[in-house]
């Protein structure tokens, strides 16, 4: 069974910084992108930023500059370095995955449990 794992969510003043992890387990082909995602009580989930296999990265818009992420391919790790963070992006960060579990079979969504990321003022 596919599982992703979220990992280096935590407490940090404003305008400081973090690097989230998520790690892909569990018997599959391939994965193709990979993204995290972000969610607020009350609120929808919301994209931050995505990567493909070929390293072509898309940002939302608020995070674009200050926020990078990357992959590993080897370790089947996605990676998601923020700095300058500010006090409005606290909220639960979802690892997201799109993987082909076998070859010739279509690829399935998957999403990690969250990591937690709360920002002082």
């Amino acid at each position: 069974q596919v599982q992703l794992v979220e990992s280096g969510g935590g407490l940090v003043q404003a305008g400081g910084s973090l690097r989230l992890s998520c790690v892909a387990s569990g018997r599959f082909f391939r994965i193709n992108s990979m993204g995290w995602y972000r969610q607020t009580p009350g609120k929808q989930r919301e994209l931050v930023a995505t990567i493909t296999t070929g390293d072509s990265t898309n940002y939302a818009d608020s995070v674009k500059g200050r926020f990078t992420i990357s992959r590993d391919n080897a370790r089947n790790t996605v990676y998601l370095q923020m700095n300058s963070l500010k006090p409005e992006e606290t909220a639960a960060y979802y690892c997201n995955a799109d993987i082909v579990p076998r070859l010739l079979l279509g690829s399935t969504n998957f999403w990690g449990q969250g990591t937690q990321v709360t920002v002082s003022s």
